[in-house]
């Protein structure tokens, strides 16, 4: 938490010109969290897209189990990620007694948003089937 104020700290005093006390905290880390949350939600809907993708091409696509199990765990953790980040954004983190849990809960969070970058990564590794004349061309 204590580097995170730091970073605050130097980017209003070389950028903005003013002081940390101007900043409300509580008001930045809630648009912090709803911005983070709005890229969950982006990413949600373009894993359900690319596994009604997968889904229509059948079982008879290489790669059907391995891409469909991906797209399945990432839509999980995608889930616990945004009930996270909503538990995150509910609390005050300008009050003392929350800081501690709420630092846990957004390095929980960073871990699991990870784990879904890394996980997508697969997916896109995994469903990429070559189809037209690129396809025919056999490199």
């Amino acid at each position: 938490m204590e580097s995170g104020r730091l970073t605050t700290n130097l980017y209003l005093t070389l950028f903005q010109g003013g002081s940390a006390s101007n900043l409300n905290m509580n008001l930045y880390a809630t648009k912090k969290t709803a911005a983070e949350g709005m890229l969950d939600i982006a990413l949600f809907l373009a894993n359900i897209t690319h596994m009604k993708t997968v889904i229509e091409q059948g079982a008879g696509y290489r790669y059907y189990i391995a891409v469909l199990t991906l797209i399945s765990f990432s839509l999980a953790l995608q889930i616990v990620a945004g009930v996270l980040i909503i538990i995150i954004a509910r609390r005050d983190v300008s009050e003392e007694s929350n800081q501690k849990r709420l630092d846990g809960l957004n390095n929980t969070t960073t871990i699991i948003i990870f784990l879904i970058f890394v996980t997508n990564i697969f997916i896109s590794v995994f469903g990429m089937e070559r189809t037209g004349l690129f396809a025919r061309m056999h490199f």
